[in-house]
């Protein structure tokens, strides 16, 4: 990318966008986000738009972050809105850049999916080369992935950010994970042989920005720790950590009666592996449980 680019973010808000506008300042690229009222307080983003608008002229890329959060029970209008807030706004996307000139259209579009795609895969070791596989989630990711894969016609560099459990302070799924810990009521879940495939927020922000930077970036993208852990190890980490026991295992049946469908997702496994990533030469602060735990247990 050229300096004094700029980029539009759609879930500049979110978990993971907030952070992304002044790592991008600091390459001189500036940022527009797009929201459901067009304004916003996210530090580093210098213009506000609608997101009703997807108007793109003047931006070298897209990140599209956006999408319903998962970690709640679902019910048939739950999944109209994770459908409708992934699939049906990036096709919204593609949309919006087809019906610009070639020749004024972004050059990229950095879009995001999760390791759930791979479905419960057990002990397979997952690359971005491995087949995707079955369940809802894997349904899902799949037809956000392919709504996303249509800009490639339009000449559109296209980046799908297989992104797994992110861990950072202030939101997101580690403080729901520390919670019961640090009253001492912390365990597995289920049998905790699941692999849980994770990833610092730090190193989620560095990959979107490499991945909007990296010209040698296409495709699928697993943003997943290098050192992979199952949920057993990770549980007996954190504990260590916070100084607590991990003495309460919560049984599957148990996740399955309170959470319903997601539930099952947590005992699903995915032994993913960065290898797009790492090939690419992307360089993770955090590559280890304990390195993340360092930063973010205080």
């Amino acid at each position: 990318m050229h300096l004094s680019s700029r980029v539009a973010i759609l879930g500049a808000s979110g978990f993971i966008g907030r952070g992304l506008p002044l790592r991008l300042a600091q390459k001189g690229i500036a940022c527009t986000g797009l929201s459901r009222s067009g304004s916003g307080t996210v530090p580093g983003i210098d213009r506000w738009q609608a997101a009703a608008t997807l108007d793109f002229t003047g931006h070298h890329g897209v990140i599209n972050l956006a999408g319903e959060p998962i970690a709640c029970r679902w019910n048939a209008a739950k999944r109209r809105l994770f459908h409708e807030s992934r699939v049906g706004l990036t096709r919204r996307v593609v949309e919006a850049i087809g019906k610009m000139p070639a020749d004024a259209r972004p050059k990229v579009l950095v879009n995001a999916s999760a390791v759930g795609i791979y479905g419960d895969r057990g002990d397979e070791l997952l690359t971005e080369e491995s087949p995707r596989g079955s369940g809802y989630l894997a349904d899902l990711c799949c037809a956000w992935e392919a709504a996303a894969m249509e800009a490639e016609a339009l000449g559109i560099r296209v980046v799908l950010l297989r992104t797994g459990v992110v861990l950072g302070r202030d939101g997101g799924a580690f403080e729901k994970l520390v919670f019961p810990f640090k009253l001492g009521l912390g365990g597995r879940l289920g049998s905790g042989r699941q692999w849980m495939p994770w990833i610092h927020l730090d190193d989620i922000r560095d990959a979107v920005v490499h991945a909007l930077v990296s010209e040698s970036l296409s495709g699928a993208v697993n943003c997943t720790a290098p050192a992979a852990d199952r949920n057993r190890d990770f549980t007996r980490k954190l504990a260590s950590a916070l100084h607590r026991p991990a003495i309460f295992p919560v049984p599957a049946v148990v996740l399955k009666l309170v959470l319903g469908d997601f539930g099952s997702a947590l005992l699903a496994g995915q032994h993913a592996r960065p290898a797009a990533l790492e090939a690419d030469h992307f360089t993770f602060r955090f590559p280890t449980l304990e390195s993340a735990f360092e930063d973010l247990v205080v």
